[in-house]
Order: structure tokens, then sequence, then C-alpha cells
């Protein structure tokens, strides 16, 4: 499928644009960084604080536990475990029962203010910052494999927050908070800037976001009104692009 998708972008086929559609939203305190989890049908939750949480698509509370990190800034999935971070240069794996799998770690960057974190398909780490403004992507130990200025790109991603991969593209999704563009940024899987939708209409200061595949559904958290919205999600395709593949969803169910 990437092969596929990389090759008509480079023959410059026209492609419809990112498309989002509002669902509905419900109030949840904090919600700074998100991942979706399949098996639970839910949504793991980083909110700055000691814990992280786990809640349905409704917001109803699940599991809550903490790690040997200060804080937890970030949360995703990692094949069946999480990963999280603390914003300050930490990182730690967890069970979904919130067993430490390690001890906590360092990247070769030793400071990373992370603000969000995906796992790319070979197994590497995908963080977002905000300051220094970067997209990095790391080994599992930590050690770097390249980075992006975010500040290079056109427009600008000055105040990078939560960022998601859709599985199907290879796609990346990340979010501009309130003091950037309060926008929607949307990247190929090289991290290639497809375009951006603003999330004014929605809400103020997005700060996670996480991908339901098998939905189609995508999630944001806006710290301004402190929510979760829900949208229905048609990624940039380039015309001619074969449909995208059927994913697990929901496994317990």
């Amino acid at each position: 499928m990437r092969a596929i998708l990389t090759s008509l972008i480079a023959l410059g086929t026209s492609a419809p644009a990112l498309e989002l559609t509002y669902q509905d939203s419900y109030d949840l305190n904090r919600p700074a960084s998100l991942d979706y989890d399949p098996t639970f049908c839910g949504l793991w939750i980083a909110n700055e604080g000691p814990e992280v949480i786990l809640v349905t698509l409704q917001g109803e509370e699940l599991r809550r536990f903490d790690s040997d990190l200060t804080r937890i800034k970030a949360v995703t999935l990692e094949g069946d475990n999480l990963l999280v971070a603390d914003g300050l240069g930490g990182f730690q794996r967890l069970t979904k029962d919130g067993t430490a799998l390690a001890d906590p770690f360092r990247s070769d960057l030793q400071w990373a203010d992370t603000e969000g974190l995906a796992i790319d398909a070979d197994g590497s780490v995908i963080m977002v910052e905000d300051d220094p403004e970067r997209m990095t992507w790391l080994r599992p130990d930590g050690t770097v494999i390249r980075q992006i200025n975010t500040l290079d790109m056109d427009p600008p991603l000055t105040e990078a927050q939560g960022i998601a991969r859709d599985p199907r593209t290879g796609y990346l999704l990340i979010v501009d908070d309130w003091e950037g563009s309060n926008s929607l940024y949307e990247f190929d899987a090289e991290g290639r800037l497809l375009g951006t939708t603003s999330l004014l209409p929605y809400g103020q200061d997005p700060e996670g976001i996480a991908i339901r595949p098998g939905s189609n559904q995508l999630f944001i958290a806006f710290d301004g009104g402190a929510s979760i919205a829900s949208f229905d999600y048609q990624p940039t395709l380039p015309q001619g692009a074969p449909a995208l593949p059927s994913v697990p969803d929901c496994l317990l169910f």
C-alpha cells in the first residue's frame, strides 16, 4: 500500500484533501496525549499527571496506574504494551496492567520535550516536540535515526502536540495547538507534509490525537473546554489509489 501511494504521489496525481466530519464530544479533564486500543475499544490518555488512564470511547474509566516517571505526558501503544514519556527526556515501557517491563531510559537527545509519540511500521518511535520544534525518529533503544525541523515546513508547525499514525497508509497526523495554528497537519509515511486543516470550527488548543482505523474514526483532545471530540476521518489519497485495507477493531467485542 505504501509503495502504491508513494508512486502515485511522485507522479503528481491530484489528491482529494483530508476530510473531517464531526460526530460527538464529551468532557474530560486535561487530556494531553491519546492512543486508540483496539483490544479494549478505548483510549489510553496521558494528562501530564503521574498516571495513565484507559477510558471507553464514551469516557468511562477502565484502568488507571502510574509508572516510575514523575509524570506521564505522552502515551502510545507499542505492540501489546505501552510506551510512556515524561516530557523531560525520560521514557518507560509498561504492560497494559501497569507492570514496568524495564527501568526508565533516555534517548540520545537526553533532553526531549516529548508532546506526542507514535510507533512506525518498523518499530521505530516517532516523537514530536514543541521546544525545540522537531519531529524525531528513534530506534526502540532511544538512539536517533533522523530529525525534521518543523519550523522549516510551509506552513511552519510551531507547537506540535499529539501525533497519530494510520497503519493503513503510514500517514502521520499531528495537531498544532492554540499557540500555533490550532490545526491538524497531515504527513505521508516519509514525513512529507500533505496539507493542513483548521480545527477552529471544533475546538481550541488541540493537545492529543488518536486514530481508530477500523471505523475511519479520529479522536482529538482539546485543552480549551477540556473535551475529546470524535470525527469521521478520510485521509488524503491520490486518485486511483486502492481502497484502504481493513484492520482489526474492538477485539473483545
